[in-house]
């Protein structure tokens, strides 16, 4: 499959200093490195939060650096684990001398990396917390699930309460309740295909649809035959509602990177009417590609189950391109 591509192997430097040229008011890159840290910097006495993972995503995570979300996104080559010196270099530049929360997806490398960045940081005199995120229901087991797009709204709920002035602990607390209460699953029509390679994760014939893909090309946990998208919606939410049973929720239809909005919203279409018939409360919405797959054709749906505390925090300024939320 053909890319807009320069070299493949400078393909995520080219990425971030494009990003960073696009939004100069709101981002600067630490020299010699592919992280990405607030242009103002995390306010002193604030507590820093620093998330990231393997490029690809986008606009994840770097594109929720700013104001009332991250202090610095750590981006690795696609789909891999960026380095513990990578990451230890965003600890730092995240550091306004109250701590900093780590956000890390459920990846046996993110979390090994970041876990040894954070006992680097530490030696150096860095308080360093850390939250894993593992909202993607697709995995049984639920030590095993995978960070995905539910890890978003974990950046939105931490991110407006370090920017309250909360405490690390405190932080680390909203960061937990987020994850607890978080749940995705996704589907595809198609797969994505790798920059250096130019093939794909997996291959599927004509008319087949996968059920239950990661966001590293991943291919699902069962294959069936393209179906209406009220089906799809109903089998997807089937799965989700039995996880999340309470009944105000805020609603992510995620894009995988390769659908179309027109499609985005037909399907945020059929998940809310569902959600409605099945008595749920939306309480917020967003529709749009928060954490995608590079070009894969497909969506995933995330519930948040909320209350008062954490639609505040959703509701809360932020300055970010991903996730842009004004003040009133």
């Amino acid at each position: 499959m053909d890319k807009l591509l320069q070299d493949p192997n400078q393909f995520v430097t080219d990425i971030v200093d494009g990003l960073v040229r696009s939004h100069p008011d709101y981002y600067e890159k630490i020299e010699g490195v592919n992280v990405i840290k607030r242009k103002d910097g995390t306010p002193s006495g604030q507590v820093g939060l620093v998330s990231g993972g393997g490029s690809g995503h986008e606009p994840a995570h770097a594109g929720y650096v700013g104001e009332g979300m991250l202090s610095a996104a750590v981006c690795g080559e696609v789909f891999t684990s960026p380095t513990p010196d990578m990451v230890l270099e965003g600890i730092k530049a995240a550091d306004g001398g109250a701590g900093v929360l780590l956000i890390v997806k459920n990846y046996s490398g993110d979390v090994m990396n970041f876990d040894m960045a954070k006992e680097l940081a530490e030696l150096e005199g860095i308080q360093v917390e850390t939250v894993i995120v593992n909202d993607d229901i697709a995995i049984k087991n639920a030590e095993d699930r995978r960070g995905v797009a539910g890890t978003v709204f974990v950046h939105k709920i931490a991110g407006a309460a370090a920017a309250a002035g909360k405490s690390l602990s405190e932080v680390k607390k909203a960061a937990e309740k987020a994850i607890n209460q978080v749940r995705s699953i996704g589907m595809a029509l198609s797969p994505c295909y790798m920059p250096e390679s130019g093939k794909p994760g997996f291959e599927l014939h004509e008319n087949e649809m996968e059920i239950g893909i990661g966001i590293h090309g991943e291919k699902g946990i069962e294959r069936k035959t393209v179906a209406p998208v009220n089906e799809i919606v109903s089998e997807l939410l089937d799965r989700l509602t039995a996880e999340v049973t309470d009944k105000r929720i805020a609603l992510m239809v995620n894009g995988m990177g390769g659908t179309p909005i027109s499609e985005l919203y037909l399907a945020y279409k059929y998940v809310s009417e569902q959600l409605e018939q099945r008595e749920y409360s939306i309480a917020r919405s967003y529709t749009g590609n928060y954490m995608t797959s590079l070009e894969m054709h497909g969506f995933s749906i995330t519930l948040l189950a909320v209350d008062d505390e954490l639609l505040g925090y959703l509701d809360a300024p932020s300055e970010t391109i991903g996730f842009p939320v004004r003040s009133e």
